[in-house]
């Protein structure tokens, strides 16, 4: 079952993060889609205050997601529950500096799974 999230950037830079399940599951956007078991996966490649990403898995259970600066300096980082197939979650970028970012999945091993990069503007 897809599960619907929100991440919150600037409650992940200002009191370590907050993961709400909501009841709600949308039907899945075609430019969410990921073809691969495995994958993250964001509405746009640039945002002003929010987009939306999907986050796919092959199991259910505990995810990373880490957020690094362009130079590879760690954001932020928070854990993610995700059921296996597609997880839709608001990221909220309005707290960070109009840069580049590289937003990335870790699973429980510290594997880097997929990422992709959000340009702030």
């Amino acid at each position: 079952m897809k599960s619907l999230k929100y991440l919150s950037i600037a409650s992940i830079l200002l009191i370590g993060g907050c993961f709400q399940e909501d009841v709600y599951q949308p039907s899945l956007p075609s430019n969410l889609e990921i073809k691969e078991k495995i994958g993250i996966k964001l509405e746009s490649a640039f945002a002003t205050e929010e987009v939306s990403m999907n986050i796919k898995a092959e199991t259910s259970g505990v995810y990373t997601v880490k957020i690094l600066h362009i130079s590879g300096r760690i954001v932020s980082k928070e854990e993610v529950k995700v059921q296996a197939g597609d997880n839709i979650l608001k990221l909220y970028t309005g707290a960070l500096p109009k840069e580049p970012y590289t937003i990335a999945l870790y699973n429980s091993q510290n594997v880097r799974l997929a990422e992709t990069i959000v340009n702030l503007f």
